[in-house]
């Protein structure tokens, strides 16, 4: 099993890199769901408040939930629109965890009248379990 950094210790700021742990069973479908993402928003810097569900298929690697929350935690202060953030999380997690297939969807609220929706896919669709 990898070393888990984050699990049963104190953690008083975010990280950059997600602790895996090792995965040998069968192809299954893993969700993740974060009902309190937030970042600001890179014109105004008022905060932006949205949902953010994480599914993918692991290869040789789990993310470890813990270490995900804090991982999602550096993007409080980032001024960015919210389809740029969805896409940079899909292809940071892609890259660190190694999934045969990723989809990080985010679900913004309501800002100006329109509620904004960014899906971002990696890897191959076909490994998405039935």
């Amino acid at each position: 099993m990898s070393e888990l950094k984050h699990l049963g210790r104190r953690s008083n700021e975010p990280i950059d890199k997600v602790d895996l742990i090792e995965w040998k069973g069968d192809k299954l479908a893993v969700q993740l769901e974060c009902t309190e993402f937030t970042s600001l928003c890179p014109v105004t810097g008022q905060p932006d408040f949205g949902e953010l569900v994480i599914e993918y298929v692991p290869d040789k690697h789990l993310a470890e939930t813990k270490s995900v929350k804090l991982y999602l935690w550096r993007y409080r202060g980032e001024r960015a629109f919210n389809e740029v953030l969805v896409d940079r999380i899909a292809a940071d997690l892609y890259e660190q965890i190694k999934p045969l297939w990723l989809e990080v969807v985010g679900e913004f609220n309501i800002r100006g009248g329109i509620l904004v929706t960014a899906t971002a896919q990696r890897g191959d669709a076909a490994e998405r379990p039935d």
